[in-house]
């Protein structure tokens, strides 16, 4: 796409032709001093200063199509003395033969065109340098609305790829649960199924953009818990509290899914007896504070090998939404393992990825 000039924009191309205004004033006033007055005066400064103008705009729409490298500025130089000579020339013509009839002028204009030569160079260069930087900034401009669009991107892209890794890592386990119950528990099997499907039709309709309420991703959660709990009957019990105000804070969807999954994870698996599984939310600061907490067999390798696709994932999506690290905390206390998560309140105008 080929960038318009600076002078399109009507401030500056106020500002220019203000200064050239009062450029063509203080030449009426030099003229004067030197003893020229009327026709000499008005016709030196509008054709002199018409032709400037007329150059100044050759020159910035050579600037505007072609822009030399700037290991070859010297070319700016090139144009700016190339345009002074022909405006000179211009301005000699039309002013000899405007003027014709004033005795002596030929000879006036004929000893100033060294000054006017200089004034016209100047003019050109200062012109070209604020078309170049101009240009120049608005490359900038352009290549930083790209970056910044291409990470958008790409970190949509990887959170896309996080939910869809994060769906079959549950889907997988659910069937594997429902296979198991067809045999013997069949009432069971079929009603998980329909359990599962109303999550997984829930979870289809999220957006990562559209962040939901805690009241709503705690619904959603619910959904998943009873298809856990189908697997592990009374084993698995649950305690969810939130302090008032807590239930319209919002965050970003499918979030508590993975955590609490992860805590079943290591709270069952390596126990037969009945585990608690805690979730806390806190309205902390205009931040919502959620504490999930799972017992666990400190004997076990399992903790001390990681905290596992479930809390990686949802560590590497508070980073993607919001940049920072400290959003996301594990705490481990004898037999208690505790997921700590900060949610700063989203708002709609601030990009919190950039």
């Amino acid at each position: 796409m080929v960038l318009s000039s600076p002078f399109t924009q009507p401030r500056i191309l106020l500002s220019l032709l203000f200064c050239w205004l009062l450029l063509g004033l203080l030449q009426a006033y030099a003229l004067n001093s030197f003893g020229w007055e009327g026709k000499v005066v008005w016709s030196d400064c509008a054709i002199s200063n018409i032709l400037l103008i007329g150059a100044s705009f050759i020159l910035i729409n050579i600037l505007r199509f072609y822009r030399p490298r700037i290991d070859r500025y010297w070319f700016l130089i090139s144009y700016s003395l190339l345009l002074a000579v022909i405006w000179l020339f211009l301005c000699y013509e039309f002013l000899l033969v405007c003027n014709e009839d004033q005795a002596g002028y030929e000879t006036f204009l004929i000893r100033s065109l060294p000054i006017r030569f200089i004034f016209g160079f100047f003019t050109m260069s200062w012109i070209s340098m604020l078309t170049i930087i101009w240009h120049n900034q608005q490359d900038q401009k352009s290549h930083e609305q790209r970056q910044v669009q291409a990470e958008k991107l790409a970190r949509e892209a990887e959170l896309l790829n996080l939910r869809e890794q994060l769906n079959p890592h549950f889907l997988f386990n659910s069937l594997n649960s429902i296979s198991a119950l067809v045999g013997n528990r069949p009432a069971e099997a079929r009603h998980m199924i329909h359990q599962l499907s109303d999550f997984l039709r829930g979870t289809l309709k999220k957006d990562e953009d559209q962040w939901v309420s805690l009241s709503e991703e705690l619904n959603h959660l619910q959904l998943y818990l009873d298809i856990e709990k189908v697997r592990f009957g009374h084993r698995l019990q649950t305690e969810i509290t939130a302090e008032p105000g807590c239930a319209e804070m919002r965050l970003p969807p499918m979030l508590l899914q993975p955590i609490v999954e992860n805590a079943i994870k290591f709270g069952l698996y390596d126990t037969i007896d009945n585990v608690i599984i805690r979730l806390q939310a806190q309205c902390i600061e205009n931040q919502l504070r959620l504490i999930i907490q799972n017992p666990f067999d400190p004997q076990t390798a399992r903790p001390r090998q990681g905290t596992g696709f479930g809390l990686s994932s949802v560590q590497r999506r508070l980073y993607l939404l919001f940049a920072r690290y400290d959003l996301f905390a594990t705490q481990i206390d004898g037999s208690l393992f505790t997921t700590i998560l900060t949610i700063p309140q989203y708002d709609q105008s601030i990009d919190y990825r950039r």
